[in-house]
């Protein structure tokens, strides 16, 4: 029996990062995962792969409808989907290669294999048993489905599946108007596949401020993507050709079908916890199946900790780092540390969306007062440059104090841009510190300024 300090069950982006602090503040730590690849779900059939296909397909998008404007002339590339599959393998390996040197690194030990728990304090990997002084479950999640939805990962897939489809299909329902949906269904509308998106409810992307969701669907809606909204699926059948969508619209239950090559699920994930043998450990779940922790994330069984998709919250892999890193510093007897109100929120399509903190309906429900700064790219110079133009900043503070309450962005870098407000959320500045900080020009942050100059006495450019 092999005895650690702390064994982390999952090698995601909770679990590696988790494991990696545990090893830097002296804890001797060994790490169980399953799949051939460090990198969880994230690295190897999810954010990654994903950001390949997405950067892949914008440059195809640029070439088309782009590069005749800046008087770049010539044969417009094909597309070899074989490679481009090649390429996105490769920015996979890179990373996953990259966390096993970094487990190297630290002297993390790799448990290669699914690991349960036996009892409090013990981890089971194949036959062997190991023992730690604390045991982090960080397992993720896997992708929920439907009702009369059988997924194959060939015709009916999920996200999985469609990272991965041996070609190019010439049309693609996608069933869930949210990230994931929406990005994927992005890759193959890049790629000349007529892609319809049937969502349950009245808008896209759930949780999104209602202005911004507005707008991304229209800009979607122009790229070629179609949405059937407030849609109840009630199954798929396969096909000779594919596969058809049963679907009753709300308003009035009538019944429709709606035939593809390809149907993607993308209905939201579920906390991965099956096996993990918990329950028989006495560990307390939550009703819809994450498991249950305190504000240290410890369970009800001491020395058993969880976080990321296993628990409550937004299943977003920074969300799990920070919780891997927090619980690593409590399990070493320091102080861990998550901002659960200033967590970020992307999708990669173009234009990006990102978002952190309340949205305006939120801050409506809660009766608060406050105060909207806006501000259009169409005043950025950088982004009419690259015609990107369409989206806005729009940012909400406090009508009293002009504290920074949230911000939501839909244009060009957007995810790279919300974080300046994160940083700024997360030392409570207001929003005329934020208007009062020197911004270089030509940039897409300046956009960012303006929407906080617009929180005050008005935006320059607008």
């Amino acid at each position: 029996m092999a005895e650690f300090d702390v064994i982390v069950i999952g090698g995601g982006p909770g679990g590696y990062v988790c494991a990696i602090r545990c090893a830097q503040l002296g804890l001797k730590t060994a790490c169980v995962e399953g799949r051939e690849t460090l990198g969880g779900t994230c690295l190897n059939v999810g954010c990654i792969p994903s950001k390949a296909l997405l950067n892949a397909t914008h440059h195809l998008h640029e070439v088309h409808e782009n590069f005749e404007k800046m008087g770049l002339m010539g044969a417009k590339p094909k597309v070899d989907w074989a490679k481009m599959q090649d390429y996105k393998q490769d920015v996979v390996n890179g990373n996953t290669k990259g966390i096993e040197f970094l487990f190297k690194k630290n002297k993390i030990t790799w448990l290669k294999g699914w690991g349960s728990i036996p009892a409090a304090g013990q981890v089971k990997v194949g036959e062997e048993i190991h023992s730690a002084k604390a045991i982090v479950v960080a397992t993720g999640s896997e992708p929920s489905s439907l009702p009369g939805v059988t997924v194959d990962e060939e015709v009916v897939v999920t996200s999985t599946g469609a990272l991965s489809l041996g070609k190019i299909p010439k049309s693609m329902v996608v069933i869930g108007a949210g990230v994931i949906g929406l990005e994927m269904g992005s890759v193959y509308a890049r790629l000349g596949a007529e892609v319809t998106v049937v969502e349950y409810l009245d808008a896209i992307t759930p949780g999104m401020d209602a202005e911004v969701a507005k707008s991304f669907q229209k800009l979607l809606a122009k790229q070629g993507l179609k949405f059937i909204l407030g849609a109840a699926v009630q199954g798929t059948e396969r096909t000779k050709t594919g596969a058809k969508v049963a679907y009753k619209l709300r308003k009035d239950d009538s019944a429709h079908e709606i035939a593809a090559d390809v149907v993607l699920v993308a209905t939201g994930r579920r906390p991965y916890t099956a096996g993990l043998g918990l329950e028989a450990a006495g560990v307390e779940m939550e009703p819809r199946g994450q498991v249950k922790i305190d504000g240290h994330f410890q369970t009800n069984v001491k020395g058993i900790y969880a976080i990321g998709d296993a628990v409550v919250g937004p299943m977003l892999a920074h969300k799990a780092e920070d919780e891997g890193m927090a619980v690593a510093e409590v399990i070493a007897g320091k102080h861990g540390h998550v901002n659960y109100d200033v967590i970020p929120g992307v999708i990669y399509t173009t234009p990006e969306v990102a978002s952190v903190g309340k949205t305006e309906e939120q801050l409506k429900a809660e009766g608060r007062a406050y105060k909207v700064g806006k501000f259009p790219f169409m005043g950025n110079a950088r982004a009419k440059a690259i015609f990107q133009a369409e989206g806005f900043v729009k940012m909400l503070a406090d009508k009293e104090t002009d504290r920074i309450l949230g911000c939501h962005i839909i244009g060009p870098g957007a995810g790279d841009l919300i974080h300046e407000v994160c940083v700024a959320m997360e030392f409570g500045a207001s929003a005329q510190d934020l208007a009062l900080t020197c911004h270089a020009h030509p940039t897409y942050s300046e956009a960012v300024r303006e929407a906080a100059l617009a929180c005050g006495d008005g935006a320059i450019h607008a």
